[in-house]
C-alpha cells in the first residue's frame, strides 16, 4: 500500500447569503449580496508510508473543512490537495445515512455509492449487520437510531471498502466503548499496511494511540506540525 495525503498552500472559503446561510459561489454571485470567509487557508503538509495524523485545536478552527477537503467533498479554492488511495470517511454522525430507510437498505445503497457492484452489496449486507452489531435494529429505519448506532452503520459499512486511507472526525468520539475498539483496531490495520490515518477530535487519550504525529490549526491556519505529545502541550499551554 502506498497511501498519500498532500496539501500545498491548501484554501478553502465559504460563502454566506444575507440570511448568513452557506450558499455555493455562484448563487452567491447570482444575489449579489453576501459574504465570504475562509475556512481554511494557507495550509499544507504530506502524510503517508503508514503515518497516523491528529488534528488539534478548537472548535471552529478548521479541522472539519480540512477533513472535508481530504474527503473530496469540499473543492479547494486556493491551492490543491491530493489523496492517493482509497478513502473511507466519517465525518459526521449521520455519515450519509438516509433517515427513512432501514439499516439494511442504507448499508446496500451506502455500498453501491463507494463503487461496489450491486450483486457484491448484497454479498455483504450480512457481514455489515454483523460488524453494526445493530441485530434486529437492522432493519428498522435510521431515523429511530441513536448517534452511536448511526456511527456504528456508517463505519462498518465503509470497512468493506478496505480502506487506504482513513478518515475520523469527532464521530467515534460517539461510538460505545466495545465498537470504539474496533475502530482502534481497523485503524491500526491501515496503518500496519501503509495506509494513512487523519483524525480529529477532543478526545486526546485516544487519538494519541491513533496517531504518532499532530497538526495544530487555529483559525483556519496551520500553527504546528510535529510529533503528538509536542503538539498536544503547545495547544494546552
Amino acid at each position: 500500500m502506498s497511501a498519500t495525503v498532500v496539501a500545498e498552500d491548501l484554501g478553502v472559503k465559504f460563502y454566506f447569503d444575507r440570511q448568513s446561510r452557506v450558499v455555493t459561489p455562484m448563487m452567491a454571485a447570482l444575489r449579489r449580496r453576501g459574504t465570504s470567509s475562509w475556512g481554511i487557508r494557507g495550509i499544507s503538509f504530506a502524510v503517508g508510508n503508514g503515518e497516523g495524523v491528529a488534528l488539534l485545536g478548537p472548535s471552529g478552527a478548521g479541522k472539519t473543512t480540512l477533513l472535508r477537503a481530504a474527503a473530496g467533498v469540499l473543492a479547494a479554492d486556493e491551492g490543491r490537495l491530493s489523496a492517493r488511495g482509497r478513502i473511507a470517511s466519517l465525518l459526521s454522525v449521520d455519515a450519509g445515512l438516509m433517515p427513512t430507510l432501514t439499516g439494511r437498505e442504507n448499508a446496500l445503497l451506502l455500498s453501491v455509492l463507494a463503487g461496489v457492484r450491486r450483486r457484491d452489496a448484497r454479498r455483504l449486507v450480512p457481514r455489515i449487520r454483523e460488524r453494526s452489531a445493530l441485530r434486529d435494529e437492522f432493519d428498522h429505519p435510521v431515523s429511530s437510531y441513536s448517534q452511536g448506532m448511526r456511527a456504528r452503520l456508517a463505519f462498518a459499512v465503509s470497512e468493506q471498502t478496505d480502506p487506504e486511507i482513513l478518515l475520523l472526525d469527532e464521530v467515534h468520539e460517539a461510538l460505545d466503548y466495545e465498537f470504539r475498539q474496533s475502530v482502534e483496531q481497523r485503524a491500526a490495520g491501515v496503518l500496519r499496511g501503509g495506509g494513512v490515518v487523519i483524525a480529529a477530535g477532543h478526545d486526546h487519550e485516544l487519538l494519541s494511540r491513533l496517531c504518532s504525529r499532530a497538526l495544530l490549526l487555529g483559525q483556519g491556519a496551520l500553527v504546528a506540525d510535529g510529533d503528538f505529545a509536542g503538539v498536544q502541550r503547545q495547544y494546552v499551554a
